[in-house]
Order: C-alpha cells, then sequence, then structure tokens
C-alpha cells in the first residue's frame, strides 16, 4: 500500500493505460497538492479531468521538463506532490535524482512497465536477455563498446540533441554492423499517434522522428555466407563467427592484411597457424595461395567448429585443425608427418609460453620459412628476438597502428585499434 504520509509521490505511468490508470490512482492523486510530471502526461491528466467533468480540483500544476527549477520548487515549498513518470522512474528516470535530492523518508514510487518493456511487448518478443544503455549527455564511446560485444538485443535510449536514432544507425554502419541486426525506432508509445519502424536504410528516417523516442537493436539470424561474394582477402570481420563469450577478440583486417604481406606466401607448401583463434590469418592465406595445406592449432575449447565454419565461408580447407596446446602436439607428435615440415609459421594468441613455442618450432624446421609472430606487448619481444636471431637470415620488427572512422552524430572520430608489433624472421 502507498504510504501516505511521503511527501513526494513518484507514479509511473504505463501510457497505454492512461484513462484507466488515472481512475485506478484517484485516491492518493486527489489528496496531493500538486501535481507534476512531463508536460505531455499533465495534458493526459488534464484532458482525462475535463473528460470526468471533474472541476472542483485546486491542484497546483507543474511540468518536470525544466528538473532544476522543478527540484528547487520541490526544495521550497513542500506540499504533498504527485509526480507522474513515463514507465518505471528508477530506470533511466526521474527516481535517480529525486533520491540524490531528497532523503529516501521523503519519497515513495510505484513503477510501471519501462517503455523498452512496452516496446518489446510490441514486437512480441522476450526481453529477459537484453542490454541496454542510456546516451542522454554520455559519450557515446559506451555505446561503441556496447555493440561491439554483438548482444542478441540492445536497448538504446537515445539523445535527441545529438541526432538521436540516426547517431546509433551511423554508427552501426561505420563499425560494419548494420546487416547484422534489425534496427526498430518507437514514438510515443501508447498513444494514439505512436509509430513504430523498421529502419533499412538511413533514407527511411522520418524528418518528423520524435525526440522521444527509443532504439532497439535485433541481432538477425547469421544468414548463409557465400565464399563467391567475398574479396580475396581483406575480409571484413563481421563475416568470421567468433567466440560467443568474447566477440571482437580476433586479429583485425589491417593487422591481417600486414601479416600476408609479411608471410610473402609461396604457391605451394605447408603453413601452421599456432594461436589460430577463428583460424582467419590461415584461411585467406588459403585463398590468396589455395594450394598451400593449412595446419590450423588453437587451444580454446570449440575452436575446431569455429574454424571449420570459418572455412566454409571463404570456401577453403584446412588440411588439419587440432584442439590442444601448441607445446602439448609438438610432445606428442600431433602433427602427421606429411604436414610436420613447415614453410610458413605465424605464433598468434600473445600467450606467455610464445618464448617456448619458438623454441619449439625451430627444432622442427630444417629448411626454408618465414615466421611471423603479431604481438601486442613490448615486454615479450626481446625474449623472442634473442631466441629468433642466431637462427634468422634475416630479421625485422615492425608496429602498426590502424584507426577506424566512427560516426559521431553528423561527424566522424578515428577510434584507435590496438598497436600490434609484428615481429619477422627469415630462416634459411
Amino acid at each position: 500500500m502507498p504510504d501516505e504520509s511521503k511527501q513526494i509521490h513518484v507514479i509511473g505511468i504505463d501510457t497505454s493505460s492512461v484513462e484507466s490508470f488515472f481512475e485506478a490512482k484517484k485516491k492518493p492523486i486527489f489528496k496531493a497538492e500538486r501535481i507534476t510530471g512531463p508536460q505531455r502526461i499533465l495534458d493526459s491528466f488534464k484532458t482525462w479531468l475535463k473528460d470526468k467533468n471533474i472541476k472542483n480540483n485546486k491542484f497546483e500544476f507543474f511540468s518536470t521538463d525544466k528538473l532544476n527549477d522543478f527540484i528547487d520548487l520541490l526544495k521550497k515549498d513542500k506540499k504533498k506532490t504527485i509526480v507522474f513518470s513515463g514507465g518505471d522512474p528508477l530506470w533511466f528516470g526521474i527516481g535517480r535524482l529525486l533520491i540524490q535530492n531528497f532523503p529516501l523518508s521523503n519519497l515513495y514510487f510505484e513503477p510501471a512497465a519501462t517503455s523498452f518493456q512496452l516496446a518489446f511487448s510490441k514486437l512480441g518478443k522476450p526481453w529477459q536477455d537484453t542490454q541496454w544503455i542510456s546516451l542522454h549527455g554520455r559519450d557515446p564511446l559506451q555505446l561503441e563498446k556496447a555493440i561491439k560485444k554483438l548482444p542478441s538485443s540492445l536497448v538504446v535510449l537515445t539523445d535527441s540533441n545529438r541526432g538521436g536514432a540516426k547517431e546509433v544507425y551511423q554508427l552501426m554502419d561505420s563499425l560494419e554492423l548494420q546487416k547484422k541486426y534489425e534496427f526498430w525506432t518507437f514514438e510515443r508509445l501508447g498513444y494514439i499517434n505512436e509509430r513504430i519502424l523498421k529502419i533499412s536504410s538511413v533514407d527511411d528516417f522520418p524528418i518528423d522522428l520524435d525526440p522521444l523516442h527509443l532504439v532497439i537493436l535485433l541481432k538477425k539470424e547469421e544468414p548463409l555466407i557465400q565464399s563467391i561474394d567475398l574479396p580475396l582477402f581483406g575480409i571484413v570481420d563481421s563475416v568470421f563467427l567468433q567466440n560467443a563469450d568474447c566477440p571482437g577478440l580476433m586479429t583485425k583486417k589491417e593487422v591481417r592484411v600486414q601479416i600476408l604481406a609479411e608471410l610473402n606466401l609461396p604457391k605451394q607448401g605447408i603453413i601452421w597457424d599456432i594461436g589460430s583463434g577463428v583460424g582467419s590469418i590461415g584461411l585467406e592465406a588459403l585463398r590468396i595461395s589455395p594450394n598451400l595445406k593449412l595446419v590450423s592449432i588453437d587451444k580454446r575449447v570449440g575452436s575446431t567448429n569455429i574454424i571449420k565454419e570459418n572455412a566454409r565461408r571463404l570456401g577453403v580447407k584446412p588440411s588439419l585443425i587440432i584442439e590442444d596446446e601448441a607445446l602439448n602436439i609438438f610432445k606428442q607428435n600431433k602433427i602427421t608427418s606429411s604436414l610436420s615440415k613447415p614453410e610458413r609459421v605465424i605464433i598468434g594468441g600473445g600467450g606467455s609460453n610464445s618464448h617456448l613455442i619458438l623454441e619449439e618450432v625451430l627444432k622442427l624446421i630444417n629448411s626454408t620459412c618465414i615466421i611471423v609472430i603479431p604481438l601486442i606487448s613490448l615486454k615479450s619481444i626481446s625474449k623472442l628476438e634473442s631466441i629468433l636471431k642466431p637462427k634468422a637470415h634475416k630479421l625485422s620488427i615492425s608496429q602498426h597502428q590502424s584507426y577506424r572512422g566512427v560516426s559521431i552524430g553528423e561527424d566522424i572520430r578515428l577510434s584507435p585499434l590496438n598497436p600490434v608489433f609484428i615481429l619477422k624472421g627469415e630462416i634459411k
């Protein structure tokens, strides 16, 4: 039961049933001296009073649209106040501001369905696993981080002062993720003039998009990717199936292209991709030189299935995929004799035992070979270099820093990728 002794009674409103809501809340409402809330809700309340022919009320009305003025009024004049709020006032609503300015002993909250719950009900979709983010006065970098994790669904409370839903769409486009998600906008949910749109291109945005709107991104079913539709190499990251628990953890396109150049791939021979992750480098190498024999090695559970699927997408076939620690593989001679003498070796993964893996690889090489080791840490370079240098006919180290343009409203900023060091040794 509501505590009628509280000075400020905050009532969340489900806008899909405004009239019945006011009727159900008559008792606490008519005990108040002041009625406050967003102007659109106050207008609905006044219309309800008129329709019900309720004339003898002495309410003081005040809009919460100007929050600072509203808080100052509550502090100055401590009348018994009803605060109407759309949805749940404690979910990116006015509740947080009230708690910051008044003791809990003065506050009572009654939540209603949030705007995003209403939106999901309109779509007929469950929402228990969804993630959400608010852009109101917040750095859009948080949205970039959230969407890069490839959630199954994401609710975005937009900031109309920075472009609203268009800001979100442009970011998706710049991250090459717009084809992975359905993009929905919701305006004026619960009102007669509500509007729900599925956006497929930037031209689909209405010129009269309501400032109070939200966006829901729903991940699409993965389409069957055909290798014929892909470039020879330099394939965008989103084409590759990735680990669900750490999406984005793969060698980025810009770095893959550089590594493939450093490998100077032969037309035939054997290539080992150690710490292959999703298999992207070795699989792209097969597209460039389809007569190569690829051995993909990764210790992560489930990596075999991921590499096989990515091989299907790229239209190539590794000769061998082994899901185990590289050192165990060498110790137990798991690589068949026909694939045991590589002409090219990539040692990735950045693990603490990379130097031990390099030592084992050098023992197995008895012909010309190029070894390429991408690193993100300076700490291990000197140790690896000291191991490789006595064996290498030619040794080189390079550093690569790439940036990607990311849309911010009508502007673009450059978002840095992790700098990568590439250690290369040519063995003769």
